[in-house]
């Protein structure tokens, strides 16, 4: 999709006669502009951005760092540097005034987007982890199988092979190297994969899992 303004004109001068109002702090502004962003995906300024994952999974940092190019120096300081370099939005910034900001609508899909991608990674790297510690136990060498064996252990399937399957899905050619954004996808996919294929027990398990590895990760 086309950008440099586009269909993105509305929101943008939202933001920018905001910032210059000055009555509201910027990152009411951004999550605000969050919530009315009506774009999925678009080019701007030469770079390929895609906001919703798979239609239904909101990559809001994304959309954060496209919004945030607009605020220019009109804001700087370690609060943006910290939401651009870490994903941190100030300590002001609540659960609730979160959720109130973006709307319903856009929250469900960044839940979506945290579950699919966010934790499952660290689920991912969770459960390679244990496989790794179960044959370092039993005296075998570290190698790239514990991570292929983790992913059989979590969609039933080595990685190649769901590789292949997801580029058949989403017409992905051979040669077409997968970006940043299809690996993102391609996590998100494996994602609805696993909750299909597992019981529901199993899934929560897992879940849980993820999430506690994610918060371990976190509080490094």
């Amino acid at each position: 999709m086309a950008s440099d303004l586009g269909q993105t004109g509305e929101a943008v001068a939202y933001i920018r006669e905001a910032l210059k109002a000055a009555h509201d702090p910027w990152y009411q502004i951004l999550l605000a502009a969050i919530g009315n962003w009506t774009v999925p995906r678009e080019t701007y300024q030469g770079r390929d951005f895609q906001y919703l994952i798979h239609g239904e999974a909101l990559d809001w940092l994304s959309l954060a760092e496209r919004i945030c190019l607009e605020f220019g120096e009109l804001v700087d300081g370690p609060e943006k540097e910290d939401l651009l370099f870490n994903g941190r939005l100030p300590a002001k910034v609540s659960e609730i005034l979160f959720r109130e900001m973006i709307g319903a609508n856009k929250y469900g899909a960044y839940l979506n987007y945290w579950y699919g991608v966010i934790v499952e990674e660290a689920l991912q790297l969770a459960v390679e982890e244990e496989v790794r510690k179960l044959y370092g136990s039993k005296g075998y060498l570290d190698n790239d199988d514990f991570a292929e064996e983790a992913f059989v252990i979590l969609y039933g399937e080595n990685s190649s092979d769901l590789i292949q399957e997801f580029r058949r899905e989403f017409k992905l050619t051979r040669r077409k190297k997968m970006s940043l954004t299809d690996l993102k996808e391609f996590t998100y996919w494996l994602f609805k994969r696993r909750i299909g294929k597992w019981d529901p027990a199993r899934v929560a398990s897992d879940t849980r899992k993820g999430m506690s590895a994610l918060a371990k990760l976190e509080g490094l």
